[in-house]
């Protein structure tokens, strides 16, 4: 059954008009997080990256629903005038799961993570998901316990998330075994490789690999022929050979960024943007332009998972 817009429309989670008649007719959607434009882009390249996705998803034949909560409402689907509002609006909360609660009680704004994207994607009725680089779990979590809110919530929603792997400053073998227990599929877009986020690959084996966008679509139908638990399926894109950062500047800075969060103290909430920031000055950019040609990679292939999805539902 389609969820109709009378049904979303009001109360704390409200979809665009646009978006509404999409998710009426059945129209492919692909929903778009908000933390890279108020976070991870400094102004005004983000509201230009912002825009510039949306296109894409557009040009793929979907319609593109970001997400992001306004004054304790998540908006899915955001219109010029709130774009601008999450790339320029000074002190922007970054909102997980766990924090969609508060801000709806409290009137809170904020961006939206993958975990509060994937969870308010498919509250709305959308299936497809595009993102950069997925959270994990962290390089000595024996220690510390520290693990991305990502990867539970990927366990227990049906979306499909396309992205280029996790963030590399993660560690990834530990990532794919915590997604391998919780029952969530992984696939390879036309590679046998996880991807390595900035890299064109980590190195670890995928189990399964597609070829197509239709073989994407027609996973996700398995699933729900199936039934069982409500996980996710991850569509691993990887970022073009020519396009990665080069691999031996990438480990060089990466061992000089932990090292540096070691001798600083850098821990909890505080390490993914302290490590991040120090890739993109020790790279002078050049991990943020790998991130950003990942990100286009996997909307447009998200916009013709979900056009390839619509077109059998």
């Amino acid at each position: 059954m389609r969820t109709t817009r009378q049904s979303l429309t009001g109360g704390l989670l409200r979809p665009s008009t646009e978006v509404a008649e999409a998710l009426e007719q059945g129209a492919p959607i692909v929903a778009l997080e908000s933390t890279i434009i108020s976070h991870g882009l400094p102004q005004p390249r983000n509201l230009e990256v912002a825009v510039e996705l949306e296109q894409l998803v557009r040009e793929a034949g979907a319609v593109p629903a970001t997400i992001a909560v306004l004054d304790g409402v998540a908006c899915i689907g955001l219109d010029k005038s709130q774009l601008e509002r999450i790339a320029g609006e000074p002190g922007l909360r970054k909102l997980g799961f766990r924090d969609l609660p508060a801000a709806a009680a409290l009137g809170a704004s904020g961006a939206t993570t993958v975990s509060a994207t994937s969870f308010l994607a498919a509250r709305a009725g959308i299936r497809i998901f595009a993102t950069g680089g997925l959270g994990g779990v962290h390089r000595g979590w024996t220690d510390s316990q520290d693990e991305s809110a990502d990867l539970d919530m990927l366990s227990r929603t049906r979306i499909t998330v396309v992205c280029a792997g996790v963030k590399s400053i993660l560690d990834v073998e530990a990532t794919l075994q915590r997604l391998e227990t919780r029952g969530v599929t992984i696939s390879g877009f036309r590679t046998d490789e996880f991807p390595g986020f900035y890299l064109h690959t980590s190195g670890e084996p995928i189990d399964w690999r597609i070829e197509t966008p239709a073989e994407a679509a027609d996973i996700m139908r398995a699933q729900d022929a199936l039934g069982g638990p409500e996980s996710a399926l991850i569509v691993a894109n990887p970022v073009p050979l020519s396009e990665q950062l080069d691999p031996e500047l990438h480990d060089r800075v990466l061992a000089e960024a932990l090292a540096a969060a070691e001798e600083q103290k850098v821990t909890g909430q505080a390490i993914t943007p302290f490590l991040l920031g120090y890739l993109v000055r020790g790279t002078a950019g050049a991990s943020l332009e790998a991130n950003l040609a990942a990100v286009r990679g996997n909307v447009r292939l998200a916009g013709q998972i979900a056009a390839s999805w619509s077109r059998g539902n």
